[in-house]
């Protein structure tokens, strides 16, 4: 018999379970956990890994997706107050066991869709004492990285700042599995390891070209 004119098919049981304790899950992060803000309709699964004693430094938009085993974590010491060092604001989607880690400043914009395996971070760890393990030396000075909105950034790729600041203007593709460690105009597709510019859309052109554009642009006109 033909499956399309058979009995309707019933989805797994289980996953409705899942999606009852995702809600339960997000509301009780909302409630307990101290964050410097949370929106409206923001979903975390309950695999994802914040830690509650950073919460403080953390600003979340509304209507985000976090997937799972996907995590925010801050390398700061928990009784340190000041600003959010991890902003994402509104209807951003973290993919599964994608991870952000910041100590200066993660700015994601919003409408960002970030895939699977992501990892970003503002800072290193720290080498250059040869005598040392480097997992004893801790973290360099790092950074502060933005990401414009409306970017992707695909499976496996790695938005990495040292030291500085990384800007990835707005609707830019991170190709899968590419190290990012420069800034990068709005409209870019950047592909390899370290990452560049392959394809950019010419703003006087008004078409897509192949490298970077050489010439000053003008602002697009909605």
């Amino acid at each position: 018999m033909n499956p399309s004119h058979g009995p309707a098919r019933i989805q797994d049981p289980l996953k409705l379970v899942a999606r009852i304790l995702r809600k339960f899950y997000s509301e009780w992060l909302r409630l307990t956990y101290p964050f410097a803000a949370i929106g409206r309709k923001t979903s975390i699964h309950f695999t994802c890994r914040i830690d509650r004693m950073n919460a403080h430094r953390i600003k979340l938009g509304s209507q985000i997706r976090m997937e799972k085993d996907s995590s925010l974590g801050i390398s700061l010491p928990p009784e340190q107050e000041g600003d959010p060092v991890i902003i994402i604001e509104d209807n951003c989607v973290i993919h599964w066991r994608s991870q952000i880690g910041a100590k200066n400043l993660i700015h994601i914009e919003r409408d960002v869709l970030i895939a699977q395996d992501v990892l970003i971070v503002d800072q290193n760890h720290a080498y250059e004492d040869i005598h040392t393990p480097i997992a004893d030396q801790g973290f360099t000075e790092g950074g502060r990285i933005r990401i414009g909105q409306g970017t992707f950034i695909a499976h496996g790729a790695a938005v990495i700042c040292s030291q500085g600041e990384l800007v990835l203007g707005r609707n830019c593709v991170v190709a899968a599995h590419s190290v990012v460690t420069r800034s990068a105009p709005p409209y870019s597709v950047l592909y390899g390891n370290p990452a560049r510019i392959i394809r950019q859309y010419d703003l006087d052109k008004q078409e897509w070209v192949t490298g970077p554009v050489r010439a000053p642009q003008t602002e697009l006109v909605p």
